[in-house]
């Protein structure tokens, strides 16, 4: 269950991933395999082979990328999440969802 984004948030990563960008999406998140991880970043692109990439590139198994037929994407949890999101460069989602109160390095 996606929390703590707007329609217009969706819809911007949706036209992103669909148009083959890495495209990031950061949300709170609640499941129960997961019960001390309160958000994830979904990084996703239309173009599995650019999102296979991406993930080798950044020390992920492309093997765990979620094929969704329009929306295919990777879930960042814990850790690795804010250290991408930080050489992404996109500070807004660390800060909006405050991991660096619960991550640290």
């Amino acid at each position: 269950m996606a929390l703590g984004i707007t329609r217009q948030e969706l819809n911007e990563w949706k036209a992103a991933v669909s148009r083959g960008e890495i495209a990031f999406l950061t949300h709170y998140w609640l499941d129960n395999r997961f019960p001390h991880i309160r958000t994830v970043t979904k990084v996703g692109c239309s173009d599995l082979n650019h999102l296979a990439a991406w993930c080798r590139d950044n020390g992920l198994n492309p093997a765990y990328i979620h094929h969704r037929q329009d929306y295919p994407h990777f879930d960042l949890l814990a850790p690795k999440q804010l250290e991408i999101l930080r050489r992404e460069g996109l500070l807004s989602h660390i800060e909006r969802f405050k991991l660096l109160d619960e991550y640290t390095e």
